[in-house]
């Protein structure tokens, strides 16, 4: 039984949350000790974030080349709910750390604008937006705190200073190293160098912020020059969130009307309440709420960043290549922080043609976004919807997100070479399913697609959301149907039904994509009878008898020995009519069956070191072609005609077979359903044979 929440535990529950210096202030002296015991405190923006993806762990995967991050990949934060499922949205991220980690490094990509391109529903807005989730978290880990400072008891010393502005803080959340000259600063940054554990060094060269300077300026010549006296009475160190929520540390923009674009949305604007205080020139005028400003020390995110003015984007320029902004009617400020763009394929296509854009196309890093492009992590893509969502009692039936998946992919991938394979087996071997005879070459095949698209494979096709949008359809019409299943044919209808409903496929694509359907359809028909074929021949024993005999033979072939008859006792010469009958349910040709015959081989003679005993339901391959030619062999006996009815068959023949399809995850209803599918397309063939 969970325990109840009461308003105490609820308290004591977020307080446990919160940083214990959040509301503790500190003097510019403890700040620099801090930073001598630990100088990653000061890192810059880049640097945090780098560090960021690591802390939540990593894994390496060595065929892919590729490091997983666990914030992407498991979303400990969330236990998994927010994960992210595919080849090449892992590649992407992979790409997208990498560059911020060069950034860190000073490589160049801190002057860069990471701009996600894809289509729409690839995942970059979802990674965009985790990116952020997980800054705000990491900053209020000891491993991931900075802080910023405010100026106090400006009142006393600056005779026309506004009451209300007594105590102000750091307009831009600036570190509070930025305070010291740029000497002084220097030598207290070479000494936290030295004591840095990080692959990056930490550098800091920015000016004060217009409005700290003025106030530096006055409270220098009040006292003398005297830095400390500055410092000990008029500074307090606060610890620095990143909050979205509250524009600190981190930003979204989005363009707004495209007539009516104003660059002091980026940059700032004149306080207009603050100039009968201060006067239009004065640096305290100003509202530092621009979005470069209040992302600052973290992340900006501009959301279709390229359905902005040409002339908008000009304030790129400055805020990446030269790290500065410059508002109408202020000086320069200086800036810290990762800019991320995202944008879609038709904004995209434009600005790259736009010959006025070069100097801001130099000053992006592309990181394309494409669709998954593997059928089984489409399928957790929908599994993960279903998951988040308050799904009704109703039953997936197995297949029935594959399947729905296969069909996302195939609208996405690009045709094959005539003779080479057909879409299907191409999407297969995109999935992974490649057995070691089959003469598929994915490289080969990632490489010809590239050669026929402009910018990548994957960048186009149908979305998940359009796809999980017509799931959840099919879900509710099952329901108002009183079926407590899902089913793949339900499925197909629904998207069959509601494909020139889709506002974002064109329609000389229709058909095309029918046509995909209709292959979804037949491999789907593949599975449905191989599931009623595992139901209907599987026997055990009998596999093993006949999987005993084909390892006896092959072993015989490949030693060029006889094998022992079983009725008469006499040898033999193995029986090529036999292993062919096996090899044959795997589509094997007569040239690749002496490969496929050593690899079993291969396989038994590795098991037999191992101590582990002949199991024919150990090997996937052998197995299956096992299976497949024990249903040649009795289907003939099965009355496949009456698998469509019930009423034409024994009752307790029939249970036993919904049974069996019951151990294979389906549903009762749901194994009646593919029974009567799969007989009824059998019993179509055999009349056709």
């Amino acid at each position: 039984m969970s325990k109840q929440n009461t308003l105490e535990s609820l308290s004591q529950e977020y307080r446990e949350t919160i940083p214990s210096d959040l509301r503790r202030t500190q003097s510019f002296d403890w700040y620099l000790e801090e930073l001598q015991e630990d100088p990653k405190i000061a890192r810059s923006a880049h640097q945090r974030i780098a560090d960021m993806f690591d802390f939540y762990g990593t894994e390496y995967d060595e065929e892919k080349g590729v490091v997983e991050y666990k914030l992407a990949s498991e979303d400990p934060l969330e236990d998994g709910e927010n994960t992210f499922y595919g080849r090449v949205i892992h590649e992407a991220i992979h790409e997208f750390v990498n560059k911020v980690k060069s950034g860190a490094r000073g490589l160049g990509p801190e002057r860069r604008i990471l701009l996600l391109l894809g289509p729409v529903g690839s995942g970059k807005s979802d990674f965009d937006s985790q990116t952020r989730k997980y800054f705000e978290d990491y900053t209020t880990r000891d491993q991931g705190r900075m802080y910023t400072f405010r100026w106090t008891n400006l009142c006393d010393i600056i005779e026309d200073q506004d009451p209300g502005d007594d105590v102000v803080r750091s307009p831009m959340n600036q570190d509070p190293l930025v305070l010291l000259p740029e000497k002084q600063r220097k030598s207290v940054i070479e000494e936290m160098n030295e004591a840095l554990d990080a692959p990056y060094t930490i550098r800091n060269e920015q000016a004060l912020d217009p409005a700290s300077e003025f106030y530096m300026d006055r409270l220098l010549a009040y006292y003398d020059d005297d830095l400390q006296a500055v410092l000990e009475n008029h500074i307090e160190v606060v610890r620095l969130l990143a909050d979205e929520n509250k524009r600190q540390a981190i930003e979204t923009f989005e363009p707004k009307d495209k007539k009516n674009q104003d660059e002091t949305e980026l940059t700032g604007d004149v306080n207009y309440s603050k100039i009968a205080v201060y006067g239009e020139s004065d640096p305290r005028a100003f509202d530092y709420s621009g979005a470069f400003c209040n992302a600052n020390r973290g992340i900006f995110s501009g959301e279709e960043l390229l359905k902005l003015q040409r002339e908008f984007l000009y304030d790129f320029l400055h805020a990446t290549q030269e790290q500065t902004i410059k508002p109408k009617n202020n000086p320069r400020i200086d800036i810290d922080q990762l800019i991320v763009g995202r944008t879609n394929m038709p904004e995209y296509r434009d600005k790259k043609g736009d010959e006025k854009m070069e100097a801001f196309n130099d000053r992006t890093k592309r990181i394309d976004f494409p669709y998954v492009l593997s059928y089984d992590n489409e399928a957790l893509i929908y599994r993960k919807m279903l998951r988040n969502a308050d799904l009704p009692d109703i039953r997936v039936e197995p297949h029935t997100l594959e399947m729905a998946g296969l069909f996302g992919v195939l609208t996405r991938i690009e045709e094959p070479d005539a003779g080479s394979i057909d879409l299907v087996q191409k999407a297969k071997a995109y999935n992974g399913e490649i057995d070691e005879t089959d003469d598929i070459d994915v490289k080969k095949l990632q490489e010809e697609a590239a050669e026929k698209v402009e910018i990548g494979e994957g960048m186009t096709g149908v979305s998940p959301r359009f796809v999980g949008d017509e799931i959840a359809e099919a879900i509710m019409d099952s329901m108002h149907r009183s079926r407590n299943f899902l089913s793949p044919l339900t499925t197909f209808n629904h998207l069959e039904d509601n494909l020139e409903n889709h506002g974002s496929i064109s329609d000389e694509m229709f058909e095309t994509y029918y046509r995909y359907l209709e292959l979804v359809r037949e491999e789907y028909k593949e599975r449905a009878i191989e599931d009623v074929r595992h139901a209907l021949a599987y026997d055990l024993d009998e596999i093993q008898r006949q999987g005993e005999k084909y390892m006896d033979h092959v072993m015989a072939y490949i030693d060029d020995d006889t094998v022992e008859d079983e009725i008469t006792g006499r040898e033999q010469e193995p029986d090529e009519q036999f292993l062919r009958s096996v090899e044959e349910k795997l589509n094997l040709p007569e040239d690749r069956k002496d490969d496929f015959r050593q690899e079993v081989a291969n396989w038994v003679s590795r098991r037999a070191r191992e101590g582990e005993t002949f199991d024919p339901q150990d090997n996937d391959r052998l197995r299956r072609a096992l299976e497949r030619k024990l249903w040649e062999d009795k289907k003939h006996n099965i009355n496949f005609s009456a698998l469509v009815s019930s009423g034409e068959m024994d009752d307790d023949e029939r249970n036993q077979w919904i049974d069996a399809l019951m151990e294979q995850d389906y549903s009762e209803e749901g194994a009646k359903e593919v029974l009567e599918f799969a007989g009824a397309e059998v019993a179509k063939t055999e009349m056709e044979d």
